[in-house]
């Protein structure tokens, strides 16, 4: 999980207005990140619960009698052995930290992903605050690369620009191809690149939406990094996350990824009109996901072929008389 390695560096494309405004700063693109020196951390284990409707939420528990045994412990690098199955199999997941570094123990794990993740949600908290003042409804849109999110967003804003103000943040590792294409419909667009980085986070977010003209009620659309892992740990400040899967992807991608699954309020089943020819077992799927999730919602639908639009687009305008409510 890459909340314990804070990878990447993010570069947002500049437009010619800017806001100026109180909000706190962090690091601008490009800016070096600033060195932390902070006390050796006491021991802690995290608790991941996943709440339907939004988020990751991870609670630290600290254990030991104070600072001394906390150094004490910081001080040995416990080799994390991964569990084996008779087949040989290796499993990394089981430790208190759920990941593994080499070099790194499970505590130090702990407390850097305790350091990312909190920083991470505090700036979340912010950006969804003044996202529902300014009745904006928030999508964060997640699944893994070539589920044809970018398709099924241009088809939705296609649909929507009629009557729904819309805007987009676009999330990719390089190039700026799919804002390119939001742009295209004549909304507007701001593309993240965020290097190796293999998410969004809450900041980029702060600074992606300060860089577009959006001051009246509508959707903000976000695109996230195409991955089924990363980014279902960082709030975003978003009101939803909505995970897209394709046929062509495996109806057994909710039990592989199932971090992904549990934090969605919403699976779409995306590409549906090539069900005929793909081995896609469309029952199984859902029940993976329902298994994983029992509140998820699950709709199917193709963006190529316009079959599911209508319950998509309903949707979302059940979400936005919710928002303003």
């Amino acid at each position: 999980m890459c909340s314990v390695c804070g990878c990447g560096d993010s570069h947002i494309e500049e437009h010619d207005h800017h806001h100026d405004h109180d909000h706190h700063h962090h690091h601008a693109p490009h800016e070096p990140a600033h060195r932390h020196d902070h006390a050796q951390p006491q021991p802690a284990s995290v608790h991941h619960h996943y709440y339907h409707h939004g988020d990751v939420h991870h609670h630290v528990h600290y254990h030991g009698a104070g600072p001394e045994s906390a150094a004490s412990s910081a001080g040995h690098h416990h080799h994390h052995e991964p569990e084996k199955t008779p087949h040989g199999d290796l499993h990394y997941g089981h430790g208190e930290a759920q990941t593994h570094v080499s070099g790194v123990s499970q505590r130090q794990l702990l407390t850097l992903e305790q350091d990312i993740l909190g920083h991470n949600n505090h700036i979340a908290e912010h950006n969804r605050a003044h996202f529902t003042e300014q009745h904006q409804l928030v999508l964060n849109l997640m699944s893994s690369p070539g589920s044809g999110k970018t398709t099924l967003l241009v088809e939705t804003l296609k649909r929507l620009k009629s009557y729904c103000h819309c805007a987009v943040i676009e999330g990719d590792q390089q190039t700026s191809q799919d804002a390119d294409r939001i742009r295209a419909t004549n909304i507007p667009a701001i593309q993240v690149n965020t290097g190796k980085g293999c998410h969004l986070d809450a900041d980029m977010i702060h600074n992606a939406y300060h860089q577009m003209e959006m001051k009246e009620s509508g959707i903000l659309f976000i695109e996230n990094v195409g991955n089924l892992v990363c980014p279902a740990s960082f709030d975003l400040g978003e009101h939803f996350k909505v995970t897209i899967l394709s046929v062509t992807e495996g109806a057994d991608k909710p039990l592989k990824y199932p971090n992904m699954f549990a934090a969605s309020q919403l699976m779409i089943i995306n590409k549906i009109d090539l069900l005929p020819y793909v081995n896609f077992d469309l029952n199984a799927c859902i029940e993976h996901a329902r298994r994983i999730n029992p509140n998820i919602q699950i709709m199917r639908l193709s963006a190529t072929t316009g079959e599911g639009m209508d319950e998509w687009l309903q949707w979302l305008s059940d979400r936005q008389e919710i928002l303003h409510s």
